[in-house]
C-alpha cells in the first residue's frame, strides 16, 4: 500500500463516526453534498485530522478541500513539508 493509499485508508477510518448517512467514500465524496456535513462537524473531523496527522490545517485551506480526495492530497502535503 502507498503512503496515499494509507493516508485515504486513515481518513475514511476519521470519517466513519461523522458519516451519519453511511455514504459511499471515494476520491469524489463531497464532505457538504454527499455527507451533508454542518460546519460544526467539519470543525470537529477537522480537529480529529490534525491531531492524528500532527499537522495544521489552515481555515484558508479548508475553504479549498471539497472531496475526500482533495483532503487526502493536502494531508499528505503537509506531512510532507509542504504549505
Amino acid at each position: 500500500m502507498t503512503d496515499r493509499e494509507e493516508t485515504f485508508a486513515k481518513i475514511a477510518e476519521l470519517i466513519a463516526p461523522f458519516n451519519k448517512k453511511d455514504a459511499a467514500l471515494t476520491e469524489t465524496t463531497t464532505f457538504a453534498g454527499d455527507l451533508e456535513w454542518d460546519s460544526l462537524t467539519v470543525m470537529d473531523f477537522v480537529a480529529a485530522i490534525e491531531d492524528e496527522f500532527d499537522i495544521l490545517i489552515t481555515m484558508n485551506m479548508q475553504a479549498e478541500i471539497e472531496t475526500v480526495g482533495q483532503l487526502v492530497n493536502a494531508v499528505e502535503d503537509l506531512r510532507n513539508g509542504g504549505e
